[in-house]
């Protein structure tokens, strides 16, 4: 990697790639992308061999300047070695891939309900495109793509025609300025498109699925408030023409910034009470803060990161700040805090380090830049960003390129900075203090956490005072927290004060805290089935089963109709209760079994697939109807997923005949799940 990285830096002084039109077609049932790619590009000085990267294609009818030249594929990349004289040169070939990562075919093969989407960071886009690997190299993508006219295709840039070739529709999309190729994507689905304008008169595009068309407000909510907020804070216009979001299932990570188009996991698309448990507020702002720390100016190295997640992290912070208010950003500063603090003692890599962790990237990157604002002062920060990102459009940086545009403005220390916060490795708790203490729910805070090693007794009227007070939620969580082993007749009464807070989250910690129910306690318990939250409901329901078997047909009749967030949490929840209650709707169990079931097949979000496994087993450990479904979860693309299932499986082999059950399996299973199966089967 070392080498080839110095090889493709000599490439990058003496060959400039401007412009890359190209013209696709993709083979869902093939899985396979064939293209027609025009490159045009500047020899600056003379070299032996071109490269551009290319993982596994074939090529054809390979020009430069109209004429056939000859062309060496390692397999890895294509090399040009003849045909290129100084100055300008076109270059054109076809090419075919079978991508193995970067392009995800989700879903149905006949194209009933299918999904294409890309992610190129960290996997590299040369897998379906040929391109460049290294960030520096920053072309004009154009993209030219038919498919189905059931579907829409969206890529980077503005949508400049759409032509109808008969049973495809030809998309074509054009940009105006360059990027790195991790940046270039393609998302094809069958989408619900809705059309805002910035106040920049920026058209922001919002995809979501037909069949969630009805979660399309609360999933976007805020959307444009951020953009707006963004674009002043920031100080430069957005740097694109055109702003797209587009969901999709099964995506590898929380979303991805991809240039003028944002792709993100499906699991952020909520409805009213899912907004109140987990929302996309955070996720979005932080990809669109990458609009600019990232896609218009890019770390030139992976040491330099946290110029683009730490930037990222820090704005969506402030754009959070903008939304919810300056308690929840010092709350969400503290619990990073808290984060970095406990890292610190086995994280020993710095912040400017390539194999710094994400959570060093992401969270110290935007400690050091909340740091660096408060030091250098509000006005000389916004002043030294906004210099920075104009200077450096369109190009790669470095952290030196940042910190001497801060340098021009302030007098401020950066060499004790840049030690302390982006050379070293701890985390210095004591000025994060400092600084969260500015806010004063932050100290009433810090006050209820010192009295943890206190007898209950003690604090008792000081706990009383914090839940009647008109403080953030934050602190009346931590009061509950300190409750939970309590005896419940010392702590009744400030259950209840909490309770009547009516806040989601403190109401929710009530639950988390209290596995069993006491009875004088059982009639306020039941309320917590109707608040506004799914994980609430899901807690309450699952513990009220469990202690009231007298009342378990009552309760689920109550909650026949709850379905949850979008891994249907509460659906299979419910599903589970009503196999294990004896003597409900007994005509139907078969049929609940079956609908279990079918959440754990390949046509289900691997989030449902997972919770309906595990649920399955946790009923029967022995079901050999779930063995199937962990096999072709193993090969899963999302590895969160493949991890859950490998381990599932490596725990009941545990039991001799669970491994008989498995091996029985193996020569019914398709040849890949066969491999992997075969492979854990002979793990010592």
């Amino acid at each position: 990697m070392f080498i080839s990285t110095i090889a493709f830096s000599q490439q990058l002084e003496k060959v400039d790639f401007k412009n890359a039109t190209a013209q696709l077609s993709i083979d869902a049932n093939a899985r396979k992308v064939k293209g027609k790619v025009v490159y045009d590009f500047e020899l600056l000085s003379a070299i032996d061999t071109i490269k551009i990267d290319a993982q596994q294609m074939t090529f054809s009818d390979l020009m430069i300047n109209n004429k056939l030249v000859q062309f060496k594929n390692s397999g890895r990349q294509l090399q040009l070695f003849e045909g290129f004289a100084k100055g300008k040169n076109t270059l054109t070939f076809d090419y075919e891939a079978n991508p193995k990562q970067t392009m995800y075919f989700i879903g149905s093969e006949n194209l009933d309900n299918l999904q294409i989407w890309t992610q190129g960071q960290g996997k590299y886009t040369s897998h379906w495109f040929p391109s460049f690997d290294d960030v520096n190299e920053k072309v004009i993508f154009n993209l030219n793509v038919a498919f189905d006219k059931r579907y829409q295709v969206i890529s980077n840039g503005v949508l400049d025609k759409k032509i109808d070739t008969g049973n495809e529709i030809l998309w074509q999309y054009r940009m105006k300025k360059p990027m790195s190729s991790y940046l270039l994507m393609l998302a094809i689905g069958q989408f619900q498109e809705t059309k805002l304008t910035a106040k920049s008169d920026t058209p922001l595009h919002l995809y979501i699925e037909q069949e969630d068309t009805a979660k399309q407000e609360a999933t976007y909510r805020y959307s444009k408030t951020i953009f707006d907020f963004f674009e002043k804070e920031i100080g430069v216009k957005y740097p694109w023409e055109v702003y797209k979001q587009i969901p999709v299932r099964d995506f590898l990570y929380a979303g991805m910034e991809n240039t003028s188009a944002t792709v993100f996991s499906r699991d952020f698309v909520v409805d009213e009470i899912g907004f109140n448990d987990k929302n996309y507020v955070n996720v979005n702002a932080h990809e669109l803060a990458h609009q600019w720390f990232g896609d218009m100016v890019t770390a030139e190295t992976s040491k330099h990161h946290w110029l683009q997640e730490g930037f990222a992290t820090y704005y969506a912070l402030l754009a959070e700040k903008k939304v919810f208010g300056e308690d929840y950003f010092y709350y969400k500063l503290y619990q990073t805090s808290l984060q970095l603090k406990e890292a610190a003692v086995h994280d020993t890599i710095p912040l400017l380090n390539e194999k710094a962790s994400s959570l060093t990237f992401y969270q110290k990157g935007a400690w050091a830049l909340h740091v660096l604002r408060e030091g250098v002062g509000e006005k000389i920060f916004k002043k030294a960003v906004k210099s920075y990102l104009k200077k450096y459009a369109f190009q790669t940086v470095n952290t030196d390129d940042f910190l001497i545009e801060v340098k021009k403005l302030s007098k401020y220390d950066l060499n004790t900075f840049t030690k302390e916060w982006l050379q070293d490795n701890g985390f210095n708790t004591h000025k994060a203090n400092e600084l969260l203490l500015k806010n004063k729910n932050i100290k009433a805070l810090f006050a209820i956490q010192e009295l943890r090693a206190k007898p209950f007794k003690e604090k008792k009227i000081i706990f009383e005072k914090a839940l009647q007070a008109d403080v953030y939620f934050p602190v009346k969580e931590a009061v509950v927290l300190q409750l939970e082993n309590v005896p419940f007749e010392e702590k009744e009464s400030l259950l209840r004060l909490a309770m009547q807070t009516n806040n989601i989250q403190v109401r929710q910690a009530i639950v988390k805290t209290m596995p069993k129910i006491p009875l004088p306690f059982k009639k306020d318990y039941y309320n917590f089935l109707n608040d506004k939250s799914y994980i609430t409901q899901e807690i309450a329901l699952n513990v009220y089963w469990s202690q009231f078997p007298e009342e378990q047909k009552e309760l689920l009749n109550k909650s026949k109709t709850w379905i949850g967030f979008n891994d249907k949490n509460l659906r299979i929840l419910w599903l589970t209760l009503a196999l294990g209650t004896k003597d409900y709707e007994t005509q139907n169990k078969a049929k609940f079994y079956d609908e279990l079931l079918d959440y754990c097949s390949p046509k289900f979000e691997s989030s449902i697939r997972q919770n309906a496994m595990e649920n399955l087993l946790f009923v029967n450990k022995n079901d050999k109807n779930v063995l199937p479904y962990l096999a072709n979860a193993a090969t899963s693309h999302r590895w969160q997923f493949n991890k859950f299932a490998r381990e599932k499986i490596r725990l009941l082999l545990k039991n001799r005949n669970h491994r008989t059950y498995f091996e029985e399996l193996l020569p019914k299973l398709p040849v890949n799940e066969t491999n992997v199966l075969q492979k854990i089967l002979s793990e010592k």
